[in-house]
């Protein structure tokens, strides 16, 4: 089963044209509970000739696999591979020669022993060590998922035989490393991650069954650093410096991350035991939490000077979400004397693609929030907004620098397109990109770059961004007290409307295959690292307190024409 992802994030096929809150998600392993897909079938073996110690071939031997070989290893090793390919083959955004891709894969074993190497010759697949021909193979077809799971086996199941660092190495290292190598030549976007990542990044998506803390492992154990609000952590009253000696009578001495991760995750509803020893007093103490769906915070809430700035540093399950309920908390605070939304989006490198769009679509009366485009039909898709501006029209600013990424972008450009809000800051990162998410046979997971963002306006945010129409990259940081700065940046803007807006026209307009002079639009703004930079927000606050310039900002850059061709 898979799903999309930008930046990891998470879709399933919907409709050509969806509404937002019709969109069915897939979520992977809970996302969980997604079932690992069916092995191809086997095929029958090509025929592998031994070699012998002088290179030659002889004519008439066949290499048979050892007895001693692990059987149990070298299918799980052909199912992994002809799934795998197979998935490439059919997803990936530009075709794929599976020939080439399968070489390359293999020739990632020499990062595993040196002195292991391969190369295609003819129609046949040498293997060598240290320079000496050991095998010959006949190769797969260009796309024979199938047959290149079999040569896979065959190669790794002989070059096991040879060399001994092979044969020691973790079954997980030998995927990695042909993966890793098969992958490399994609895009920097596409990877695989082992069964113990895969299930670290799921967890990050969609959440986990735990008991809601962050610890450091030491050498008495796991000290609690964070204990998340609303968690059965904090229910229990677990403090930051208890240490966690014991996991239901396991001592956690000498315990590993990983270790500590399996023993506290479990199934939602179920009980955990943990022994724990306080800053305060030596005296141990046991306590037993039942275990509930913990999703990792990515919103917080902070209200300044009538202002609410709402910080979203990634997009996981629980995002539009937190998001909602932060407006709502600000409302509570504040009531009417509200004045508007700062949603600051630097350094946020995306996330489920999903959340991104429901985000979106939380401040949109109406228009379109982002289509998808690549080469497996499957990978065409459009989604607008339902309806429903949850900030009831209160002006909106959008903070982005040039580590706002992807799904971070998909937003800013969302909102910047539709005319409800003002993007300040510097160029975004420009990743545009939708990642599917392929889980495998062994429960690891390929990401594969699987279609291209469109803005609402239709411009291609890979390689380019979105540009902020108050740009501040080389302000010089100055104090809160010292508006100055912000001052500049808002004479600026509204000295150069003219050019500004004939800016954002060239931006939305210059062909995505036009790098060069994608690459000068970017310069204009150049992308920079902001974290919590003041310039930035003081722009933001001063920028809605002065509605005359708000409103001539936003006609700067909308509204967006409906995306089209698809």
């Amino acid at each position: 089963m898979e799903s999309r992802t930008g930046m990891g994030a998470v879709l399933t096929e919907a409709p050509r044209r969806t509404s937002t809150r019709r969109v069915v998600l897939t979520l992977l392993a809970g996302l969980t509970g997604c079932a690992h897909p069916a092995p191809l079938a086997s095929t029958a073996l090509p025929q592998a000739t031994a070699v012998s110690h002088s290179g030659k071939i002889p004519p008439t031997a066949v290499w048979t696999v050892p007895s001693a070989f692990d059987k149990g290893l070298r299918g799980e090793t052909e199912d992994l591979f002809s799934y795998g390919y197979g998935a490439i083959a059919d997803r990936y955004i530009d075709e794929v020669n599976l020939r080439e891709l399968g070489v390359e894969g293999l020739s990632g074993l020499t990062s595993l022993d040196p002195a292991i190497t391969v190369a295609p010759v003819g129609a046949m697949l040498d293997v060598y060590r240290n320079g000496t021909v050991v095998g010959r193979f006949p190769l797969a077809g260009a796309r024979d998922s199938a047959g290149w799971g079999v040569l896979t086996a065959n190669v790794v199941m002989l070059a096991r035989d040879l060399s001994p660092s092979l044969n020691a190495s973790d079954p997980e290292e030998i995927y990695q490393a042909i993966f890793t190598s098969a992958l490399g030549g994609l895009d920097p976007f596409s990877r695989y991650a082992s069964r113990d990542d895969a299930e670290v990044n799921r967890g990050q998506r969609n959440g986990f069954g735990g008991i809601g803390v962050m610890y450091d492992v030491g050498g008495r154990g796991a000290t609690i650093t964070q204990v998340m609000p609303g968690t059965p952590a904090a229910d229990a009253r677990l403090r930051l410096g208890d240490v966690i000696v014991a996991v239901n009578g396991q001592s956690t001495r000498g315990a590993t991350r990983h270790d500590l991760r399996e023993w506290l995750r479990g199934p939602t509803s179920s009980e955990v035991t943990l022994t724990l020893v306080s800053a305060d007093t030596p005296t141990e103490r046991t306590l037993t939490l039942t275990r509930a769906l913990i999703i990792m915070p990515t919103v917080d809430l902070h209200l300044d000077e009538g202002v609410g700035f709402i910080t979203v540093s990634s997009f996981n399950q629980g995002t539009t979400t937190r998001v909602a309920e932060a407006i709502g908390e600000a409302r509570r605070q504040l009531g009417a004397d509200l004045r508007g939304l700062v949603i600051d989006l630097r350094g946020n490198p995306g996330g489920l693609l999903d959340q991104a769009v429901t985000m979106s679509d939380l401040f949109l009366d109406t228009g379109p929030i982002v289509s998808t485009r690549g080469r497996n039909p499957d990978a065409r898709q459009f989604y607008a907004s339902s309806g429903g501006d949850i900030a009831q029209n209160l002006p909106i600013v959008a903070l982005i620098d040039g580590d706002s990424a992807s799904a971070a972008e998909i937003v800013a450009a969302a909102l910047q397109d539709n005319g409800r809000a003002v993007v300040i800051g510097t160029s975004s990162f420009g990743k545009g990109t939708v990642q599917t998410l392929i889980q495998l046979p062994n429960g690891g997971e390929l990401t594969l770059t699987w279609s291209r963002f469109h803005s609402p306006s239709g411009y291609v945010l890979h390689g380019l961004g979105v540009l902020p129409v108050a740009c501040t990259s080389g302000i010089a940081e100055a104090s809160r007290e010292d508006g100055a700065p912000a001052d500049k940046v808002l004479t600026t803007m509204r000295r150069d409307q003219s050019e500004i807006a004939a800016h954002v026209a060239l931006w939305r307009q210059t062909d995505m295959r036009d790098a060069s002079r994608r690459l000068a639009l970017r310069d204009a703004c150049p992308a920079e690292h902001h974290p919590r930079a003041l310039i930035d927000e003081t722009v933001a606050r001063k920028l809605i307190a002065d509605q005359g310039l708000y409103g001539r900002a936003l006609r700067l850059t909308a509204p967006a024409q409906s995306a089209s061709g698809l």
